[in-house]
């Protein structure tokens, strides 16, 4: 139960960027702030690593893993095939109770959305993509894109966070029940166009939201593709 807590606490304030890329995660300061012994937090930090959430050096030390800028281009091209091969088996293979998993899965983010939870928001977002890959009923093909979404969740907090602050784009879209429309008609190669288009409008929402930070941060010296918590990690 104890290591649970830690496990869930920590995961969350790493997937919203409480806990920024890079920072230190002592076992002897998280022991007290958590108010129990080191052996639930050593568990804890070790789930959070199989994860991919923290890092644990070969010195005994644990950081929240970098997230890696420089390698963003060669995560949309995975993402973008995973996507698209796993919506096409899903018009090609999916069941009623499938489209209606999917309706309530989008309802949900759109719920996050308006409540502004940014952790409901990349939750439910998974959920949804995630049933459209399990009505796929490839099990090989839904498990790589399963990790990939999860790896992208604190990409996904920062896409939010410049979504909300655009005077042009907005979170809440039609995206997902396009999507859900053309597996339900069965209609493969529309489903694939939109698969793309979506992951299309990430990357290009990221990387807006990469030039507007670059633009704004008059301190920030060196490249952005260097990792972020790069030089947390030398320390």
């Amino acid at each position: 139960m104890g290591a649970r807590h830690v496990y869930d606490e920590l995961r969350r304030e790493i997937l919203t960027l409480a806990l920024e890329p890079g920072s230190p995660l002592d076992e002897t300061v998280l022991s007290q702030r958590f108010g129990m012994s080191r052996s639930p937090i050593r568990e804890a930090l070790v789930r959070l690593s199989a994860d991919g959430l923290v890092e644990m050096l070969s010195n005994r030390s644990t950081l929240v893993a970098p997230i890696d800028l420089a390698g963003f281009p060669r995560y949309v091209e995975a993402l973008d095939f995973l996507q698209r091969i796993n919506t096409r088996l899903a018009a090609r293979n999916r069941a009623d109770r499938d489209i209606k998993r999917m309706l309530v899965l989008a309802k949900s983010f759109d719920d996050a959305c308006l409540a502004n939870d940014y952790l409901a928001m990349s939750a439910s977002n998974r959920d949804f993509h995630m049933a459209i890959a399990e009505a796929g009923k490839n099990p090989y093909l839904a498990k790589c894109y399963g990790q990939l979404l999860d790896e992208g969740r604190r990409i996904l907090h920062m896409h939010f966070d410049y979504i909300q602050s655009s005077t042009t784009d907005r979170l809440l879209s039609s995206d997902h029940y396009d999507m859900i429309e053309a597996i339900r008609e069965k209609d493969v190669e529309r489903a694939d166009i939109l698969a793309h288009d979506h992951t299309r409008q990430f990357h290009d929402r990221f990387m807006n939201f990469l030039r507007a930070r670059y633009d704004d941060d008059f301190t920030f010296e060196k490249p952005l593709s260097m990792k972020i918590g790069a030089s947390a990690s030398k320390q």
